[in-house]
């Protein structure tokens, strides 16, 4: 078959590195999956939908740190739309991901012809940018870009629009760019030094600082600066849900997570803190509860790489506006007079990071910290954790122990049910030698179960630990607490039997009701090799504390 769109398409694909794509096929993509055929150095992973495929692409670029380029494919229409809700939630925790779309040919762009939609239109506010291709010479350097994108300054999702014409036709002579991309992109930004004389004053009459630690300084590579700041000075740390692994959670300064479900310690150290260090974060209402509220008594330095974010939610008192780990090298090499922490350390550790899980368990249950605590002592120190979003998610983030950065793969910014399986599906892919496990709940399972046949069918050896507690838990805990006890639409006491679901799926699975066979069933899975499924009854009544009432101030939190 003579040189066309479609492999030129894929020689750029190997020009960027790219070795894995999940996808769905369809019409409008079929010249792109006919050439897939001649390059069996692309694996291509059929996931059961398209969701699965984009979350499978988000959680392989998580898994390695933004190192690799998550890329997923699918066909116009219903396919490309089946996206959307993959690249949110990639966008919304800024993860380096390409999506290729397929469109119907370019004569018929704008006639509604079959499974056409305006999918650069649809995709505009869940990507850091889109292209529509139209001439095939456009192809090398849109590819080359949209990595380019996806990468730098503050990551995030490219979808590229290919019409089934472009792929299907011509391309001889064409060749990928040999530079990382063709274009000049965004300068590199320069470091304000007045903003840095500025913050390295405001540390230097603190106090009592806290370190605010986000997803960007993980994504950054920032790690070693955030640990040799705390150690080096003495400086509490908290981190966002995005951030966990980025300090070690069983180190004593770390305080735990702030916010809604945060910890007291953490919590209580925003509200009398005198100086806030905000690392790669957005100071988001998950974590502040009433913005205006937030940290009263405290100055603010703020280090990320998107301008846009300096004071857009709260007040910041020095703006460093940079990569994070160029900024904190900066800023250590800068540091000439630090505070004395002891006596603010020593009223830290007067709070709690979190409370008990109060509460009488049938018999039939298992209690849920028991599911954290025996996976910390089964767990290696840089297994990858993947979950889904509700209670167990929160419970994961405040129980399990982080060790490395982006060890925690989670939908934290759109927090999207179903993201827990296909997470684990392409964290595993990413880093087969890591031991990877997924913490879902019984509704979120439900969403996406179906690509646990893509992990059978691929031999992905994986973990799902799934904690089925028979209703929606996070919603039912707030009807419970916030809405008088009026439980609506969250009853799932109809559930299947999920160990026949998964073994009909081409999983193994063992269900686990009591406390003391939670252990062996756990050591049976991660011994097992292949994709393994743990399904735990808990009980329904045990609800996430401490929690954040809605427009309450962080520190206002509900304990019990």
């Amino acid at each position: 078959m003579s040189f066309n769109g479609a492999k030129l398409l894929l020689e750029c694909l190997k020009a960027q590195g790219v070795d894995t794509i999940f996808g769905y096929p369809g019409g409008a993509a079929l010249p792109i999956y006919d050439a897939l055929v001649d390059y069996p150095e692309i694996r291509h992973v059929l996931t059961r939908h398209e969701q699965g495929a984009a979350h499978a692409a988000d959680a392989y670029s998580r898994a390695t740190g933004g190192v690799k380029v998550g890329v997923c494919l699918a066909t116009s229409g219903p396919g490309a739309t089946n996206l959307v809700t993959g690249l949110a939630a990639a966008y919304m925790d800024s993860i380096p991901m390409v999506a290729l779309t397929g469109q119907v040919p370019s004569p018929l762009l704008g006639t509604d012809a079959f499974q056409e939609v305006d999918t650069v239109g649809i995709t505009l506010g869940v990507t850091k940018h889109n292209y529509l291709v139209r001439r095939v010479a456009d192809l090398p350097g849109v590819i080359a870009e949209a990595f380019a994108l996806a990468k730098e300054g503050r990551p995030g999702p490219v979808l590229v629009d290919l019409p089934k014409d472009l792929t299907a036709g011509p391309a001889e002579g064409l060749k990928p760019f040999d530079g990382p991309h063709p274009l000049e992109l965004e300068p590199k930004r320069t470091l304000d030094l007045s903003e840095l004389e500025a913050a390295l004053e405001l540390f230097s009459s603190c106090s009592r600082p806290v370190l605010y630690v986000g997803g960007g300084a993980a994504r950054s590579g920032a790690a070693p600066y955030v640990r040799e700041l705390a150690r080096r000075f003495k400086v509490p740390v908290t981190t966002t849900l995005m951030a966990l692994g980025v300090y070690p959670t069983d180190d004593s300064l770390f305080l735990g997570m702030p916010g809604m479900h945060g910890s007291q310690r953490a919590n209580f150290a925003f509200r009398d803190a005198d100086l806030v260090i905000g690392v790669g974060v957005r100071f988001d209402d998950r974590v502040t509860g009433k913005a205006s509220a937030f940290s009263p008594r405290s100055r603010r330095i703020h280090v990320d790489v998107d301008p846009c974010e300096m004071g857009k939610t709260c007040r910041v008192d020095a703006r460093l506006v940079g990569d994070a780990k160029d900024v904190l090298r900066a800023f250590l090499d800068g540091v000439k007079a630090a505070p004395d922490t002891t006596e603010w350390r020593g009223q830290l550790d007067t709070w709690e990071r979190f409370p008990p899980m109060m509460g009488v368990f049938p018999e039939a249950s298992v209690q849920p910290k028991l599911v954290f605590d025996t996976l910390n002592e089964l767990l290696p120190h840089d297994a990858l954790i993947a979950t889904d979003v509700g209670q167990h998610q929160m419970w994961s983030a405040q129980y399990l122990n982080f060790h490395t950065p982006g060890q925690f793969l989670t939908s934290g910014g759109l927090g999207a049910m179903g993201f827990g399986v296909p997470a684990a599906l392409g964290a595993k892919m990413a880093c087969p030698e890591r031991t990877v496990v997924s913490v879902v709940g019984d509704g979120g399972f439900q969403m996406t179960a179906q690509e646990l046949s893509t992990m059978a069918r691929y031999g992905v050896g994986g973990v799902v630990v799934l904690m089925d507690n028979q209703c929606l838990g996070m919603v039912r805990q707030w009807q419970e607490l916030f809405h008088k006890e009026r439980y609506s639409e969250v009853d799932l006491s109809d559930n299947p039997d999920f160990v026949k679901l998964c073994e009909a799926l081409g999983v193994r699975a063992v269900k686990v009701s009591r406390d003391e066979d939670l252990k062996p069933a756990l050591k049976q899975a991660l011994a097992d090799g292949g994709p393994f499924v743990v399904h735990v009854e808990i009980y329904a009544s045990q609800n996430v504390y401490p929690i954040v009432p809605p427009g309450a101030p962080a520190h206002e939190m509900m304990a019990v």
